[in-house]
């Protein structure tokens, strides 16, 4: 396995000034109050805002994607989107803010990103160009919790799953256009399961997720298996299991061709990735051990981080132990 060279990523911190008790004194007028409708978070500052710039060349839980042309990678850090050449070397970053901004897809064109943000104060879904910038906002409502967008091959749509913060809405998929609207929730009734990391067939026909085995977003003391992974059939409405192991099976990553398979699973104290030829169905560990997944909580950043295959289906572009990695299938 051939690490990709250090990402390296100036990041731009928000230090909020604390006031000092002399500070705090009564205002002989009462003040205005500001308009917020324009701003990007409910949140304010105190006083002025200063930023420092530090030079980082590892991260945690960081999703990447790799663009249709094999030339570049997108992902996350720290709340912000990054793009690096697949060949290693200077990170460009290109979100910032206050606003949370996580788990980057590109387009099947290359043009745009999709990801989830809490720029307007819930976690929901954005699109932008691929360069950041025209960020427009997808999903909307108040106390949503998006997860793990992407893209269908089409291009007019985006997959998604959808649940809140509160514990009242089950996390399921949900079927977005580009354009917004309210969205088609996949599955419903009382017994949906969660679903997780839907990933596309190339023909746009099948839908592979991984699914929670009971009906609870998590539980205390988890029994494994936690997770198996599913397809749903969009033309019939059929859904049939393609992996269950005793350590879970999630994060589906597909190879666009549909050749090949890559999902999560744990043995014993470890994680790790899993490799599956979908015509021979022959099984192996393509990379063990990784990072540890996160199948005992609520996975609000889906199971594992998200990962991508290279177009030509020769290498998966994954993270783990704080770098991006480029791993030969062979």
């Amino acid at each position: 396995m051939s690490r990709v060279s250090s990402c390296v990523a100036s990041a731009a911190l928000l230090m909020i000034l604390v006031p000092s008790p002399a500070a705090a004194v009564l205002q002989e007028e009462p003040q205005e109050a500001s308009d917020r409708s324009s701003q990007d978070l409910p949140l304010e500052g105190w006083a002025e805002n200063r930023s420092m710039t530090v030079d980082l060349d590892e991260g945690s839980w960081m999703s990447v994607d790799v663009s249709p042309d094999g030339e570049t990678i997108v992902f996350d850090l720290l709340g912000d989107l990054y793009t690096i050449p697949i060949g290693g070397g200077q990170a460009t970053q290109i979100t910032s803010g206050m606003a949370f901004d996580a788990q980057p897809r590109f387009s099947p064109d290359g043009a745009r990103i999709v990801f989830t943000s809490d720029r307007d104060g819930s976690q929901n879904i954005w699109v932008a160009n691929a360069d950041g910038s025209d960020p427009e906002q997808v999903s909307k409502g108040n106390d949503n919790r998006a997860e793990s967008p992407e893209w269908a091959p089409d291009g007019d749509y985006i997959i998604a799953t959808m649940g809140d913060f509160r514990g009242s809405a089950r996390p399921v998929l949900q079927l977005f256009h580009v354009d917004g609207g309210s969205g088609v929730k996949l599955f419903r009734g009382d017994g949906v399961r969660k679903t997780l990391g839907a990933a596309f067939s190339p023909d746009g026909r099948y839908v592979w997720f991984a699914r929670r085995q009971t009906t609870r977003d998590w539980d205390y003391n988890a029994q494994m298996p936690a997770y198996h992974i599913a397809v749903y059939d969009r033309e019939t409405g059929n859904t049939v299991t393609r992996a269950s192991r005793y350590g879970g099976a999630f994060r589906p990553t597909l190879s666009s061709d549909g050749s090949r398979l890559v999902f999560g699973s744990r043995h014993e104290d470890h994680t790790g990735l899993v490799i599956r030829d979908l015509d021979t169905g022959r099984e192996e560990w393509l990379a063990y051990p990784v990072q540890h997944d996160d199948q005992e909580s609520r996975s609000t950043l889906d199971v594992l981080p998200g990962m991508s295959f290279t177009p030509d289906g020769s290498a998966l572009v994954a993270s783990w132990g704080g770098k991006l990695w480029r791993v030969p299938v062979d």
